[in-house]
């Protein structure tokens, strides 16, 4: 059980690190091989009305539901190992993300990770300690600006535009999109200083197959995640992916770091009757994110 609660919690670091995102304004670089669109190049008119109806399309596949649950099989798979555990996902939309992890067959909890706009809470229940961190506590999480709304996106199987809370219809013209190129999935890219992003859109239905953030600076080395989806379902009128594979490499460590987690949901439902915050025992110690944080990460 301490090698399942040790990857969860190792998740949990190296998640946050390599989702970090700037605060900087957004401004669309054109990529190279692609000019900019101008309204004065008229033979391109057409070609961007395709390309902003694209983006639309994939931005209205996001499902009208306020909550997300269900229970799942948690893998991680680090260092030529594979670890399974069942689990639950509760997810509350621009409230709460919340990932609970149990003793195989038991049913015990061995421990939670709860993302919130105000920060994040790790919950270790076998050895009944807890940190509570604020986004801006953390260095790399501080000086990137973190937010708890692109780690939303990303499990929601959405668009996401760095430093701010939603996407609205007027930022969709800061996605580069790449009708051309034959094959089942249309790239949507979006760069802003040191970040990348790429979401691979089903070209029929504009549904996200999978998302690529990369992330490169001098201070936390090089970092990429990448965020495959798979085994839809209806929740309402839209589809939900019951299954997200993410995997991660970072050399922002003192070690560089690589994995793979599975979150594979048995069911999709839109429960609204639980608990949005978690409340933690007065018996538990308060550790310090910091060094619990920083030990994970440089192991």
């Amino acid at each position: 059980m301490n090698k399942i609660l040790h990857g969860v919690l190792t998740v949990c670091a190296v998640l946050l690190l390599a989702s970090c995102a700037s605060k900087k304004t957004v401004v669309k670089e054109p990529l190279p091989g692609k000019e900019p669109h101008t309204s004065a190049v008229k033979p391109g008119i057409a070609e961007d009305m395709q390309e902003l109806a694209f983006v639309q399309r994939v931005y209205d596949n996001q499902v009208y539901a306020q909550n997300i649950v269900g229970n799942m099989t948690f893998s991680l798979t680090r260092g030529g190992k594979r670890i399974s555990a069942p689990g639950s996902v509760r997810m509350r939309k621009d409230k709460v993300i919340r990932l609970q992890v149990f003793i195989p067959f038991l049913g015990t909890e061995v421990g939670r990770i709860e993302f919130t706009p105000d920060g994040v809470l790790i919950i270790d229940r076998m050895h009944k300690e807890y940190v509570r961190a604020d986004y801006r506590e953390l260095d790399f999480l501080r000086d990137n600006g973190l937010t708890f709304y692109s780690l939303q996106a990303l499990f929601w199987n959405q668009l996401l535009v760095p430093g701010k809370e939603k996407v609205s219809e007027s930022d969709l013209k800061s996605f580069d999109v790449r009708l051309s190129p034959m094959g089942e999935t249309v790239p949507l890219l979006l760069k802003k200083g040191s970040m990348e992003y790429r979401w691979n859109a089903h070209r029929t239905n504009g549904r996200i197959l999978s998302t690529v953030v990369s992330y490169q600076s001098n201070k936390h080395g090089k970092s990429t995640l990448t965020w495959n989806y798979d085994n839809f379902k209806a929740v309402g009128v839209k589809q939900f992916p019951a299954k997200q594979v993410f995997s991660f490499m970072t050399t922002a460590t003192k070690t560089p770091q690589q994995g793979q987690v599975t979150i594979d949901m048995n069911d999709v439902q839109t429960d609204s009757n639980w608990e949005e915050r978690s409340t933690v025992s007065s018996r538990y110690k308060q550790m310090d994110v910091k060094a619990v944080l920083g030990k994970l990460l440089n192991k």
